[in-house]
C-alpha cells in the first residue's frame, strides 16, 4: 500500500482508507448504506490492515455516532497500529448549540467522539462542513485549543468552497493557529468539479485532498447501464436525490468508456474509476467503502498498478463537461494560469 504526505503535513497516509458510513445503520438513511456490526467491522478491520490499509474514516453524524462507536470496539487492542479520521460539524442534537463549529459545539463534539471511540486522541479531525456564523478565528483556536491537549494531532476540513477554504488558511497563518492539511472533498469521474477551484488551490497552498465517494455516490460500480433498470440491491433507491447530481447521460458516456479500459487492462469498473482517481494532483487518500469482504477486496485491487496515459486522456475525454464561469473564460489563458490537470 503506497503511503503519501498529507498535505504541507510531516503525516504520512495510505493512498486508500475504509470509510466507516456502513457501520451501525441506525435510521433509513444509513441502513440504506449498510448495517455493518462490531464482528463483521473486526474482520473487514482485519483484511485491511493485511493489505496496508490502517486509516479509518467516520463522523459523529453517521448513524447518530453509531459508526464510531462501531469503529472503536472493532479497534480495541490495536489503535496504535491505524490512524483514525472523523468529523463534526452538522447537528447532532435538538440545542441551539448542537451545530457549527463554535467553541462550545466543537469541544464537546470531540470529547463526545473520544468516548464513543474509546481513545484518547483523534489522528485527523476534519470540520464536515463551513460555518459562516462563527467566525473562523474562533473555530481556529478552539482546534489549537484541542491540539495543545494533545486531543487532535492534525486538522481538516470538508465540502469547503475555495474561499471558504483560503480565508481559513490566511486566518491561520495571520494568528499561527492549525493549518488545515486536508479537505475531504467529493471526487470522481462523473464529478470533476473539484478540479476547477479546490484542486488549484490545494496545489499552491499544500492541501492534501482526501476524497469522498469516488464511485459518484454507488454510479460507477458497473451495475449501471444505459437501457437497463436500476439494481434492486442498490441504495439509490433510497439515497439518488442526497449524492451529488450527474445526468444519466454523463453516467453511461463515462462507464462505455470504461468498459473498453477494463477490456484492455482486465480490471472491474470501480478498480479503474479508484486508479484514475489516485494519479491526479493534490489526492493523497481516497476513502472507499464496504459492506462486505468481496466488496472490499475489490476495492484493494485498485492499488499496485497504473493506467497508462492514453488510458487516463480517454477517461478524461470522456468525463469532460462543460466549465461553469469563470472557469471556461481562464482556459483561454493558460499560458500563464495553466489548468491543474
Amino acid at each position: 500500500m503506497e503511503q503519501r504526505r498529507l498535505g504541507r503535513s510531516g503525516l504520512m497516509v495510505p493512498v486508500l482508507s475504509f470509510g466507516t458510513g456502513t457501520f451501525g445503520g441506525r435510521g433509513e438513511f444509513f441502513q440504506a448504506w449498510g448495517s455493518t456490526d462490531v464482528a463483521e467491522a473486526s474482520r473487514l478491520i482485519d483484511i485491511c490492515l493485511d493489505a496496508g490499509l490502517n486509516m479509518f474514516d467516520s463522523a459523529d453524524v453517521y448513524s447518530g455516532g453509531a459508526a464510531e462507536e462501531v469503529l472503536g470496539a472493532a479497534l480495541k487492542g490495536r489503535r496504535d497500529k491505524v490512524l483514525i479520521s472523523t468529523k463534526a460539524t452538522f447537528r447532532a442534537g435538538e440545542g441551539a448549540n448542537d451545530v457549527g463549529s463554535s467553541r462550545i459545539h466543537l469541544t464537546r463534539s470531540v470529547e463526545a467522539a473520544l468516548k464513543r471511540l474509546g481513545t484518547d486522541y483523534i489522528d485527523l479531525f476534519q470540520l464536515h462542513g463551513f460555518d459562516a456564523i462563527t467566525p473562523v478565528e474562533e473555530t481556529l483556536s478552539t482546534l489549537d485549543d484541542l491540539v495543545r491537549a494533545g486531543k487532535i494531532r492534525y486538522v481538516g476540513c470538508s465540502n469547503f468552497s475555495g474561499w471558504h477554504l483560503m480565508k481559513s488558511l490566511a486566518a491561520a497563518e495571520r494568528y499561527n493557529l492549525p493549518r488545515y492539511v486536508a479537505h475531504q472533498a467529493y471526487y470522481s469521474l462523473i464529478g470533476r468539479d473539484y478540479e476547477w477551484e479546490l484542486m488549484p488551490l490545494g496545489l499552491d497552498q499544500g492541501v492534501g485532498a482526501v476524497v469522498w465517494s469516488p464511485l459518484g455516490w454507488g454510479r460507477l460500480t458497473g451495475k449501471i447501464r444505459r437501457g437497463q433498470p436500476l439494481p434492486e440491491s442498490s441504495r439509490l433507491h433510497k439515497t439518488a436525490d442526497m449524492g451529488p447530481p450527474v445526468p444519466d447521460e454523463q453516467v453511461y458516456r463515462v462507464v462505455e468508456a470504461m468498459d473498453a479500459i477494463a477490456k484492455e487492462t482486465g480490471k472491474t469498473i470501480p478498480q479503474i474509476a479508484l486508479n484514475w482517481l489516485l494519479q491526479r494532483p493534490t489526492v493523497a487518500n481516497i476513502i472507499v467503502g464496504a459492506r462486505n469482504e468481496e466488496q472490499l477486496k475489490q476495492n484493494l485491487g485498485a492499488v499496485g498498478w497504473n493506467l497508462t496515459p492514453e488510458q487516463v486522456a480517454t477517461l478524461d475525454e470522456a468525463s469532460t463537461v462543460t466549465l461553469a464561469y469563470p472557469y471556461w473564460h481562464q482556459r483561454g489563458f493558460t499560458e500563464r494560469n495553466p489548468a491543474p490537470v
